[in-house]
């Protein structure tokens, strides 16, 4: 075989591998980057769809899915409505606390889906988390196209961003009072405790100075500067890093094996 025919077929099946690939493994990575004794986070619920699943509005009253997750970390009503939309690519991914599934500062897991570009169900990310401790603090996206996962044309395109204090959300649906029996993370010890708000999700002012939260947890004024809470990355499996050393190294063998063959 002439060493133009071996590095074409190399070439060939590296391209099998490409990230253009409608057909593909993508990793969904969650990363706390709280300072120790800052701020913390439920399991984070993600899925994919097509633009069109909802999970909040500022301004408005928080659905009673929302509500259940922000209030007490409950993932189960929107991945339930999420399923009922006719959408199915979902998770929700755990922290490595000990003992407990939340995120402290410095936890990261990662979870992959199988996911086709071509579909349009594949096209969007969406996440929500409860904050803690909060009463009914939480974190996630409120427009359902912000996070573009694949082009039109199916190609992947991926995500990496940062989940900054300054989008931690208030749902609205709690008092802020931050009484241990109230607040999770504090000292709540079951669901739906706390003081009904009734009001509507708006930007969160922040915990009481000199307050519970900020007495136990001092780092947890998410309301700083630049206060960094979570990273969110979705990228391919194998990453692209991997593609490029996987074609040179299929390059190197063809040519090896072309050498090896003239002097044979």
């Amino acid at each position: 075989m002439s060493r133009i025919r071996i590095l074409a077929t190399a070439l060939a099946a590296g391209a099998l591998f490409t990230p253009v690939a409608h057909a593909m493994q993508v990793k969904v990575t969650i990363t706390s980057l709280a300072p120790s004794q800052g701020v913390e986070f439920t399991p984070v619920w993600v899925g994919f769809h097509d633009g069109g699943f909802d999970t909040y509005n500022l301004g408005e009253a928080a659905s009673a899915d929302l509500e259940r997750l922000a209030e007490d970390g409950n993932a189960a009503p929107i991945s339930a409505a999420f399923s009922a939309a006719g959408y199915t690519q979902q998770a929700t991914l755990q922290g490595t606390a000990i003992g407990s599934p939340r995120f402290e500062p410095g936890d990261s897991t990662s979870f992959i889906f199988d996911l086709d570009g071509s579909n349009p169900n594949s096209r969007y990310i969406s996440f929500l988390s409860m904050v803690l401790p909060s009463n009914d603090a939480f974190f996630g996206n409120g427009i359902p196209t912000g996070h573009r996962i694949f082009n039109d044309d199916g190609s992947f395109d991926g995500e990496d961003f940062i989940v900054l204090g300054s989008v931690v959300r208030d749902a609205g649906t709690e008092v802020n009072d931050e009484i241990p029996a109230n607040t999770a993370r504090l000292g709540q010890t079951s669901p739906n405790t706390g003081v009904d708000q009734f009001g509507l999700v708006s930007a969160h002012a922040g915990f009481i100075p000199g307050g519970n939260i900020l007495t136990a947890f001092p780092n947890a004024d998410f309301t700083q500067a630049g206060y960094q809470v979570a990273r969110i990355q979705v990228s391919a499996v194998p990453e692209p890093e991997t593609y490029a050393m996987l074609l040179a190294g299929l390059g190197l063998v063809g040519f090896k094996a072309a050498r090896n063959r003239r002097r044979a």
